[in-house]
């Protein structure tokens, strides 16, 4: 039985690491697609394993900048860059949907602000702080072909999930 969680691609995949494409105009089929399919990935992986706030693109194999977040009302970020990255900063234990059961210690930023556009191509902007900065660092890291295993802080920064 297919399920959702099998369109997740997992740590090793090469396209984790590659850089997305921006969407325009012309993508919006494209976009719709994504978004359903991101919001099915993201409440499948909430009910197998009760953590998930937000999932991007290149987690499922589409190669756009694309973000869906989900914490209450989802958000979908088209083309989000991050800026004003405080430099106060958080150390946390991140995990990924690519990895789930892998903890890995690193720091963020205490407050950034995210702009983006929105699926009616008007533009956007969200000061944010704490767990919701880390989570759109994280997110958007994505869109770059970063890993979080990527900013562990030393060899020791990784834990399994209890």
């Amino acid at each position: 039985m297919h399920s959702p969680l099998d369109e997740l691609i997992l740590l090793g995949d090469p396209r984790l690491y590659e850089v997305c494409e921006p969407v325009s105009p012309a993508d919006d089929l494209l976009i719709a697609d994504t978004v359903q399919r991101l919001h099915q990935v993201l409440m499948a992986f909430r009910e197998r394993y009760q953590a998930g706030r937000a999932v991007a693109a290149p987690q499922i194999g589409v190669m756009k900048r694309i973000v869906y977040l989900h914490t209450g009302t989802p958000v979908v970020f088209l083309n989000p860059e991050l800026s004003d990255l405080s430099e106060e900063q958080m150390e946390i234990w991140d995990d990924c949907m690519c990895f789930p059961n892998l903890l890995v210690r690193l720091r963020r930023s205490r407050r950034c602000t995210v702009r983006f556009l929105d699926l009616s191509w008007q533009p956007q902007a969200m000061q944010l702080e704490d767990g919701l900065s880390e989570l759109l660092q994280h997110e958007c890291d994505h869109l770059d072909g970063v890993l979080a295993i990527s900013r562990a802080l030393d060899s020791r920064s990784f834990r399994w999930r209890a």
